[in-house]
């Protein structure tokens, strides 16, 4: 991939690949069997975030470095859960109550509705297509044969269910929501509230010593984390002990994070939670907008628990516009903004061959919250950051939709790309990260480890390392 078209690619997600950057991007699409350019776009996402490293790495005192990214390695890695080992065994979470229900499901007049059961969602969507919980697939498409495919969209949506009607792109560009997110960058940054600069001192990896309280589950939400953990920074991950999740997803994003629980029901755990904001440099949720924040930490909250504090918000649809706080997921967010439509070709909507639209937003929530570290330690200022797996999947439709699935060459033999640990799951064989970078190369320094496994609180910061 040359390095004209990969700035054109940085462009249109409103980013700047520097001109004099020392960069490699090896291999070109199509990598999987899909006519959108998710290889190449997933390099060049990770290959920024290359860059935002090498820049705080600068700032710190060191040199400048020469960055890589190939292609097939950066697809692979929209699909690394897939080819996680555990104990020997690879594959695919094991189904889940509702999971027979997240698929694609035909409606009146020819059109397609995804529906998703999330984790408790599967009731009330059988309630709403007037079935009960043991209802079986001959049944659920015979209820949505029987609606209009917008009006069960909206019906759900109105109860805070997940839906995504199966739209062509022009119908997306034309939704209300569609437009607010045309007209944002896949990356926006705000500034939230004042604080004095916080430069950062001389260390050995580029966010040694910087503080991340990740409270996220399931892929794009802790793929943040875990990419600002490639870099050195001491990751937290917050999770309730309340909330399900998936093992093979806490697996595989759990990559250089420690782990801790925390019960907001409980008396005095919210307190545990203000007193990790205000030893943080960087909050990163993915809650459904608006949910933390009626506990007290939404962004503006927290800036004042911690004013210089970097809050990265992720979520389905966006911030702004009609679907603001809308539910949904990675399939939702593919749905909706065309690329089923456009995968299925002819034939009916089928989902992509990765989970393009959760580590790819990962990839650009760490960006923005290098970006602004760097701000923060030049300017001062507590800043927002806000990244949508909705808009993640419009600027892949903007790359192109132009290759041919049939003649993907695949990811090909991955092993010099894996690594193995001994973990507190056992035995894990994973994707290593796919960037490279000279000075300072990507790792995770900690074992990925069972939620809950550890204390909530932070380890001492690093005294400044000096380099020879």
């Amino acid at each position: 991939m040359d390095r004209d078209r990969a700035a054109w690619f940085a462009a249109r997600a409103g980013l700047v690949l520097d001109p004099g950057l020392d960069f490699e991007i090896t291999g070109d699409d199509p990598v999987l069997p899909t006519p959108f350019h998710l290889g190449e776009g997933a390099a060049v996402a990770l290959l920024l975030s290359g860059q935002e490293a090498a820049r705080l790495w600068e700032l710190r005192g060191g040199r400048r470095q020469g960055l890589g990214v190939d292609v097939r390695h950066a697809a692979a890695s929209l699909r690394s859960y897939m080819v996680l080992e555990v104990n020997g065994q690879t594959g695919a979470p094991p189904p889940r109550a509702g999971a027979n229900l997240t698929a694609i499901w035909p409606c009146r007049n020819g059109r397609f509705v995804h529906l998703h059961g999330s984790f408790t969602h599967g009731p009330g969507i059988l309630a709403e297509l007037g079935l009960g919980e043991r209802a079986t697939a001959e049944e659920i498409a015979a209820a949505t044969r029987q609606r209009d495919a917008f009006e069960l969209e909206d019906a759900l949506g109105v109860n805070g269910l997940c839906a995504a009607v199966c739209r062509a792109r022009e119908e997306w560009l034309a939704h209300p929501q569609g437009r607010v997110l045309a007209a944002q960058p896949v990356v926006t940054l705000e500034r939230i509230g004042d604080a004095p600069p916080e430069p950062l001192g001389e260390a050995d990896r580029p966010l040694r010593g910087v503080r991340v309280l990740d409270l996220t589950r399931v892929l794009a939400g802790p793929t943040v984390a875990r990419t600002l953990a490639e870099h050195g920074a001491d990751v937290l991950h917050i999770a309730s002990p309340r909330l399900p999740t998936i093992e093979r997803f806490e697996v595989d994003t759990g990559h250089g994070k420690r782990q801790a629980f925390l019960d907001l029901e409980e008396p005095g755990q919210a307190d545990v939670l203000r007193e990790l904001v205000r030893g943080a440099d960087v909050f990163s949720q993915g809650f459904q907008w608006g949910s933390l924040e009626r506990r007290g930490f939404g962004p503006r909250q927290t800036a004042e628990l911690r004013p210089g504090i970097i809050y990265v918000a992720e979520n389905a649809f966006g911030f702004g516009g009609p679907w603001d706080g809308r539910p949904g997921w990675e399939q939702l967010a593919q749905a909706a903004t065309g690329v089923c439509v456009r995968q299925g070709g002819d034939g009916i909507p089928v989902l992509a061959p990765a989970a393009m639209n959760d580590y790819t937003t990962g990839y650009f929530g760490a960006i923005g919250a290098m970006m602004a570290l760097r701000r923060r330690a030049v300017e001062g200022g507590s800043w927002l950051v806000r990244v949508s797996l909705a808009r993640t999947s419009m600027w892949y439709y903007d790359l192109g939709d132009d290759l041919e699935p049939g003649e993907a060459s695949g990811t090909g033999d991955l092993s010099g790309a894996m690594q193995e640990r001994e973990t507190g799951y056992g035995r894990v064989r994973f994707l290593r990260p796919a960037l490279r970078m000279s000075e300072t190369d990507p790792r995770w320094e900690l074992p990925t480890a069972p939620p809950g496994s550890g204390e909530p609180r932070w380890l001492d910061r690093p005294q400044e390392t000096a380099r020879a």
